[in-house]
C-alpha cells in the first residue's frame, strides 16, 4: 500500500468527517500500515468491542451485542477461547481494559461500567457512567474512553469518575466515532469505527500523530459476513494484535511507514 498526495487529502476529509475541501498535504500525521508476522484463528461469533493483553500474558476479549455479550479470556498463541462470561441481563458490552487484577469493561447505551475479578472473571460490581461507552484504555494513571464522538474522556481507574476530556483533531479537523482504544507509550491508539482507520492520538492535545490505513488487513474473499475492523492489542516491542468484529482471524502486526 502506497500513499500519494491525493489519497492523503482524501483520508483526512474522511476521518475529519466534514464536506469540506480536501487537504492537500498531510500535516504532521505519521502514515503508517500493518506488515503482518502472523495470523491465527479468531471466533466468527465475537463481535469484538476490546481487545488487551494482560500482566499475565492472556489476551481478554470484550463482545458486544444485546443479550450476547461477554467477557474472555483467550489464549493469544493459537487464538482459543480458555473462558467466557455472560454480562448481566441484556448489556451490551463494549470496550474493555486491564488494571492489574482487575478488568474495567463498558456498555454501550446502558449507562454503566463493570468491572470484574481478572482471576476469576466474577462481576465486583456495576458503576454509573454519563454518555455512551465505546473504547477503554488505561495509561498507566488514568483511565481513557471514547464515546463516538471526537472527544476522549479521562476516569479515575477506581471510582470511574470522570476527570477532563480532550478533543481529538486531524489538520485541525475533528475525527469523530473514535472506537476500540489503546494505551501505548504515552500514545493513544483509537479504531475509527466504519472504517479501516485506526489514527495514533497524542492525549496531551487531541491531535493526531499518525494514521494507519489497515485496507486489505482481511481479504475481500473473506470479508462476507463479517463487521468492521475493530480491536487492537499491544505486543510489546512494536507489534499489535489486530482484529474486527465477526472476523476470521487475529493479525499480528508491525505498523511501518506507508
Amino acid at each position: 500500500m502506497t500513499f500519494g498526495r491525493a489519497v492523503v487529502g482524501a483520508l483526512v476529509m474522511a476521518l475529519a468527517g466534514c464536506a469540506a475541501a480536501a487537504p492537500t498535504a498531510a500535516g504532521t500525521a505519521e502514515l503508517l500500515r500493518p506488515q503482518v508476522l502472523a495470523e491465527l484463528p479468531h471466533d466468527t461469533r465475537a463481535f469484538t468491542q476490546g481487545l488487551e493483553l494482560g500482566p499475565d500474558g492472556a489476551l481478554y476479549e470484550g463482545t458486544g451485542l444485546e443479550g450476547r455479550s461477554q467477557l474472555r479470556e483467550v489464549d493469544p498463541a493459537t487464538g482459543d477461547v480458555r473462558r467466557s462470561v455472560p454480562l448481566p441481563g441484556k448489556l451490551f458490552g463494549e470496550g474493555i481494559t486491564v488494571i492489574g487484577d482487575r478488568i474495567w469493561q463498558l456498555t454501550w447505551k446502558d449507562g454503566v461500567a463493570l468491572e470484574w475479578d481478572r482471576a476469576s472473571l466474577t462481576l465486583l460490581r456495576q458503576v454509573q457512567i454519563d454518555g455512551e461507552g465505546w473504547g477503554l484504555c488505561h495509561d498507566g494513571d488514568r483511565l481513557v474512553r471514547s464515546d463516538g464522538s471526537n472527544r476522549l474522556r479521562f476516569h479515575d481507574p477506581v471510582t470511574f469518575a470522570e476527570t477532563g476530556s480532550v478533543a481529538v483533531t486531524l489538520d485541525g479537523e475533528p475525527v469523530n466515532e473514535l472506537n476500540e482504544l489503546e494505551c501505548v507509550d504515552g500514545q493513544v491508539w483509537a479504531n475509527v469505527w466504519q472504517t479501516n482507520r485506526i489514527v495514533r492520538i497524542d492525549p496531551a492535545d487531541g491531535h493526531v500523530t499518525a494514521v494507519v490505513d489497515a485496507t486489505g488487513l482481511l481479504d475481500d474473499r473473506r470479508r462476507a459476513g463479517t463487521d468492521v475492523l475493530n480491536g487492537i492489542a499491544s505486543l510489546g516491542n512494536g507489534e499489535y494484535l489486530l482484529t474486527g468484529k465477526l472476523w476470521p482471524s487475529y493479525f499480528r502486526v508491525r505498523l511501518t511507514p506507508a
